[in-house]
């Protein structure tokens, strides 16, 4: 293991006898709201400080495993301690690494998925439509729920655009690089001689804002607009103007909901988008002279980025951010993107650790 990171390890241990100090006084109890402060940092501060000690446990039973291969009788036993010791030695050093690296607190938040269909005419609404499918198989296998907020169905199928809310565990940490621009090379159905064609759609993920943290919206720079629903849902969709479009007036940002049954669930669920959309916004402004002056493999998450490409003669999927290529492409999009996701977290964690080695 590194020096800095035995250094940041030792500051831990430091750090939980600090805490257990702290919330052993007497008059702790006065201030809740420093208590609940103070439990919760123990919690992640024991967790680290915990494996940190178990490291140098198995790291002193290496150093006994090596000295008992001098004696014959025991070399055998010895060489079986020295593997097992070594093996988890290594799985500790991932997982403490794995713990240092800062954490985001909207990693943990749930999830807005906008996909819009780009250059490309019909196949692009197609391809935005096959996009929406492999993301929704993804959660259903990670077990999330996936709700409709708003769309707007092509002609031919797919859609021109399609917001979905992603609901459970992790969903942004999870979803957060797939914002960007992507590109899909095959024969569009509409095609009569056979050519392959190049069309993209762009993906933009955000995530639910928390209720604390929300942006303050004035009525005054809202324009908000019903109009009578299109598309599926029977009877009630077409007879009335449920339908909400809300408009951000500074901005120019649209929101708009169709799906609910009532004007006021439609309003409820633009607005929120609407939050998301804007608070977005606001970090991409934050984040952008970052992005400028860092290498930034995994990219800005901006949707002028192009991230991927699709190429389905070839049944070859291309993350060019981090030079993965893989011909697994049916597969993809059936929804098997845990390579993919796993790999673009891998390269984050990497650009992160390095960064935490500049710095210590």
């Amino acid at each position: 293991m590194k020096d800095f990171l035995r250094r940041q390890l030792d500051r831990y241990a430091d750090r939980l006898g600090e805490l257990d100090f702290l919330l052993s006084r007497p008059d702790i109890m006065a201030d809740m709201a420093q208590f609940m402060k103070l439990s919760r940092e123990h919690t992640e501060v024991g967790a680290i400080a915990e494996r940190w000690a178990r490291y140098r446990q198995r790291e002193r039973d290496l150093q006994v495993a090596h000295e008992m291969l001098e004696d014959a009788e025991l070399a055998d036993m010895a060489g079986e301690e020295i593997a097992a010791c070594e093996t988890e030695l290594a799985e500790l050093d991932t997982e403490l690494q794995r713990m240092l690296l800062p954490k985001d607190p909207q990693d943990a938040r749930n999830a807005f998925l906008e996909i819009r269909a780009g250059t490309g005419g019909d196949e692009s609404a197609l391809f935005a439509g096959d996009l929406a499918r492999m993301y929704t198989r993804y959660a259903q296998d990670e077990g999330w729920r996936v709700e409709v907020m708003s769309e707007s169905p092509a002609e031919l199928g797919g859609y021109k655009e399609l917001v979905l809310r992603i609901e459970g565990d992790g969903v942004f940490g999870k979803l957060r690089y797939e914002s960007g621009g992507h590109r899909v090379q095959r024969v569009p159905v509409t095609e009569t001689q056979g050519r392959i064609h190049t069309s993209a759609a762009t993906v933009a993920v955000m995530p639910e804002p928390d209720e604390a943290e929300a942006i303050t919206l004035n009525p005054a720079d809202l324009r908000i607009d019903t109009f009578r629903a299109s598309g599926a849902g029977g009877q009630h969709v077409n007879k009335t103007d449920s339908a909400v479009r809300v408009v951000h007036l500074p901005t120019g940002i649209v929101a708009e909901c169709q799906d609910g049954r009532s004007q006021h669930t439609n309003k409820a669920k633009a607005l929120q988008v609407l939050q998301a959309r804007l608070q977005d916004m606001e970090r991409r402004e934050r984040t952008s002279q970052e992005a400028a002056t860092r290498k930034g493999l995994v990219g800005s998450g901006d949707r002028s980025d192009r991230i991927r490409t699709y190429n389905f003669p070839q049944g070859r999927l291309t993350d060019h951010r981090i030079n993965l290529t893989l011909y697994k492409l049916a597969l993809v999009m059936e929804g098997d993107l845990r390579e993919v996701l796993d790999a673009l977290q891998a390269e984050r964690q990497a650009e992160l650790m390095a960064e935490l080695e500049v710095n210590a």
